[in-house]
């Protein structure tokens, strides 16, 4: 079949492509930036993409001979304050271009929406819902709770809570139930949905097999990493006690914060029905989940991170944007060095940040992401997803990697930190030398006086970080 993805890059999306791609799909991804095309698919032959940004369509036209389309457009982790009018237009954009091909089917990966006062996103997943309804087309629907797995933001946030907590004193919606699902059993929905005419014009939850509160969910997971933690839940932490509480102690975004605490106020039971015998599937454990989801951070497998979603830092652009370092009006710190081992210092560069660190006093990189989240900034919690691997629009730790290119023996980063203007850091082999340059853009009075404020510590940690990646 011929199938259109929306949300290539994104956590879900990235990997339902793999999947199709084995069952011999030919597959049309549509990706807002073409600098962003994950690098397991780019030069894949049954795919074609095509850049389209579904808040402006104008002038977009697409193949008319789709069989089927996955719209899988989220905005969870978007500060904006009108994301229900943004996730609108998105749908109605999408369903304009849609309903001039010969699409049959396009299946939606929505939210349960059970509960009599849904939470600001949940009544956004709705609303989307109602709004892909076509005569033109059939619809598939399925409604997802809590997504469990290597990189989902759920999975992250409970692990943070988990691993740096052994006792913690948390708000009284720890107490609200949900139905999580392994991310793999979501996937598993998703791919054996298309074609399938039972499912048209149909919506179903999906789930696990459990019902279990937010502090079931953490003790559980506790267990499955052999570590006891204790709760208390208190009833005098507000909505946006809660919100600071999430975003101090887990890598999650203020705004990302704010939604899940909006959402996690709200219970997330499905409601029953024959679609797990329809298709044949039988939902893993919450516990299972967590471990196999262990099993792929060990390997160092894994496919697609929350953190990657380019909306979980500052962008609200294209990477493309800001690939261009500006040459006037900016401050700069170059130096280079000559290399001796090439590939060693290529694993170095590709290895920067996360557990690994940048090499060079640590400690006050650390206390630069402190400082960070204080401001409301990203902080370093975010890390990397892999250890060697970096592809372009990658979070690492509070950069965004904007171009990475092994050909080209360039790693290029833009700053996702509060500051009172624009930086990047880039790296590059020229002739048996690298090149490290970081360059500043102020912005007005205070973004010189920051530039001269940690001027005096550029000389030893931009000095020793080089050294490092050079020296073995």
């Amino acid at each position: 079949m011929k199938i259109l993805i929306t949300g290539t890059t994104g956590y879900i999306a990235k990997r339902l492509v793999l999947k199709l791609l084995k069952d011999g799909h030919q597959l049309i991804c549509c990706v807002r930036d073409l600098n962003r095309i994950p690098d397991e698919i780019e030069h894949e032959n049954n795919i074609e993409f095509i850049k389209i940004d579904f808040l402006n369509t104008k002038d977009v036209v697409l193949p008319e001979d789709i069989d089927a389309a996955y719209y899988l457009i989220h905005s969870m982790s978007t500060s904006a304050n009108n994301f229900n009018e943004l996730e609108k237009n998105c749908a109605l954009n999408f369903k304009k271009l849609i309903t001039e091909t010969n699409c049959k089917q396009v299946i939606y990966l929505s939210g349960i929406v059970n509960d009599n006062s849904l939470s600001k996103h949940l009544q956004s997943r709705l609303d989307v819902e109602n709004i892909l309804q076509s005569k033109k087309y059939s619809t598939t629907v399925f409604r997802a709770g809590i997504i469990v797995g290597s990189g989902s933001a759920s999975f992250e946030i409970i692990r943070d809570i988990v691993e740096k907590l052994p006792v913690m004193v948390t708000p009284s919606w720890l107490k609200t139930k949900t139905q999580p699902i392994a991310v793999r059993d979501v996937l598993t929905f998703l791919e054996r949905a298309v074609g399938n005419e039972q499912l048209y014009n149909k919506s179903f939850d999906i789930c696990g097999p459990e019902i279990l509160t937010y502090k079931e969910m953490i003790l559980q997971f506790g267990e499955v990493r052999e570590l006891k933690r204790y709760i208390l839940t208190l009833p005098i932490l507000t909505p946006k006690l809660s919100s600071y509480w999430l975003y101090f102690v887990t890598s999650t975004s203020f705004s990302l914060a704010q939604a899940l605490v909006d959402s996690m106020k709200v219970e997330v039971i499905a409601k029953p029905s024959n679609i797990n015998s329809l298709l044949d599937i039988e939902p893993i454990s919450y516990k299972e989940s967590v471990s196999l989801a262990f099993q792929k951070i060990e390997q160092n497998a894994v496919v697609s991170s929350w953190k990657d979603a380019v909306i979980s830092g500052v962008f609200q652009d294209q990477l493309s944007d800001h690939i261009q370092i500006p040459q006037f009006g900016c401050y700069k710190d170059v130096r280079f060095r000559e290399i001796t081992d090439e590939s060693f210092t290529m694993d170095k560069i590709w290895s920067i940040g996360g557990k690994n660190g940048w090499y060079s006093f640590n400690w006050l990189w650390r206390i630069r992401g402190y400082v960070d989240k204080l401001f409301g900034g990203v902080g370093l919690r975010r890390g990397r997803t892999h250890d060697k691997h970096l592809e372009s629009g990658d979070a690492l730790d509070f950069w965004r990697v904007l171009l990475a290119d092994k050909k080209q023996k360039r790693l290029l980063l833009y700053a996702e930190m509060k500051l009172p203007g624009e930086a990047w850091l880039e790296f590059k082999i020229v002739k048996d030398k690298l090149y490290q340059r970081a360059v500043f853009r102020p912005k007005g009075l205070w973004g010189r006086a920051y530039w001269y404020a940690v001027l005096p510590f550029h000389s030893f940690v931009f000095k020793g970080m080089i050294n490092s990646l050079v020296k073995k």
